[in-house]
């Protein structure tokens, strides 16, 4: 399965609906290819798609979506997904609409999902539910531009949410029914969560270029489960061997670059293996400047990433954008009175701009601190008697 776009609807704190697109907008070059999946026809998708802006702008509520959407797709209960908090402040009986767009075996799909909060009368608790949901198909041979991609007429409707059906949970999409049949749920390794907690959330024995790349002191490293417990052997270069039956314990041995490093690229070859989706926030953090272009770079080569894996990431970083040549797979998120979300490719037409410097200048509006709020702080700071 590869999802083409998503839109939300009604969601808390956003200014609009919520439009975010997978497929490549812009024209798609011979040189282009490489860093590009390539769907069907003249239909690609971004391998790597960044969201931007400054603190408290909206990025890591943008990655909860997508992270919502995903597991909705892959069958996981409303009320069983960690991301179903940004579904929280909603008000009883407020709905949100899903709209998500994919392809898989030579059909495009359009399923609408809307949502609604219930609030327990008794116990006050707070339940999520599917009220409509419908699923349409079309070939791929009815698409004949982008625009017609997502352009679906009633006889492609497929199926219809009936709620008299009791074998459904009210609470699971009717995709379930598709995935059993196709075998078509999507690969996601969600890392939102551990921003700021670094632990290794993956078991094995790490490749030895990986260690080296990271931290070139470290001979090997191996971890197993052993019951409840972990079985963990770490060996420097010309050292004993440290034993540790606890991933936490690492930490005091191993930066947390190092940990991050290990949990980030293991995850990112998983990523590669199943074509999947790889969600990371704050993508700089704890990790040096050539670690993260590397990531990104991994992610474009069609030579390592075979199967189209997709790595979706937030950052404040912007010399990090100057590693795309395309436009199209940046989004600037504000928030001014609400969270807003615009490609890149609809502010600069011209990939030959650097991203970076149009960034921190503010040509791009609200992607830097207010200047009247910096004079302010800066007037407290100068006030301070020491």
């Amino acid at each position: 399965m590869k999802i083409l776009g998503v839109r939300f609807e009604g969601l808390p704190h956003f200014k609009e609906p919520l439009d975010i697109n997978f497929v490549a907008q812009q024209r798609v070059d011979e040189e282009d290819k490489g860093q590009l999946c390539h769907v069907f026809s003249n239909i690609y998708v971004n391998k790597v798609l960044s969201f931007i802006g400054i603190n408290a702008s909206g990025k890591t509520t943008i990655l909860k979506a997508l992270s919502f959407e995903i597991n909705l797709l892959n069958n996981t209960p409303i009320n069983s997904i960690d991301s179903r908090e940004i579904l929280t402040d909603l008000k009883e009986n407020q709905t949100v609409t899903i709209t998500v767009f994919f392809y898989k075996d030579f059909l495009i799909n359009k399923l609408i999902t809307t949502i609604v909060k219930k609030v327990n009368e008794v116990d006050g608790s707070e339940k999520f539910i599917i009220t409509d949901e419908k699923l349409w198909s079309k070939e791929i041979k009815k698409v004949r531009t982008k625009k017609s991609l997502f352009e679906f007429e009633e006889k492609d409707l497929k199926v219809k949410r009936d709620q008299k059906e009791q074998y459904l949970s009210d609470d699971i999409s009717i995709i379930i029914a598709e995935n059993k049949n196709n075998h078509s749920d999507s690969f996601l390794f969600d890392m939102s969560s551990l921003t700021n907690h670094n632990m290794l959330n993956v078991l094995g024995r790490f490749p030895e270029e990986l260690l080296t790349f990271l931290d070139p002191s470290i001979e090997y490293l191996k971890c197993k489960l052993s019951g409840k417990k972990a079985d963990i052997q770490l060996k420097f270069h010309n050292k004993k061997e440290i034993s540790l039956n606890n991933p936490r314990a690492l930490e005091n041995y191993l930066s947390s670059g190092t940990i991050k490093g290990l949990s980030v690229f293991m995850s990112a070859v998983f990523t590669f293996c199943e074509g999947g989706y790889l969600i990371l926030d704050e993508i700089e953090n704890h990790f040096n400047e050539e670690i993260v272009f590397t990531l990104v770079r991994f992610f474009m080569d069609k030579k390592v990433n075979k199967k189209g894996g997709v790595l979706v990431f937030s950052t404040h970083y912007s010399e990090l954008l100057d590693e795309f040549d395309r436009n199209d797979g940046i989004y600037i998120v504000r928030n001014r009175g609400g969270i807003t979300a615009e490609n890149l490719a609809n502010i600069l037409k011209r990939n030959d701009i650097k991203k970076s410097e149009a960034y921190d200048s503010g040509f791009l509006e609200g992607t830097v601190p207010v200047y009247e709020a910096y004079i302010a702080l800066k007037k407290v700071l100068t006030s301070i008697e020491i």
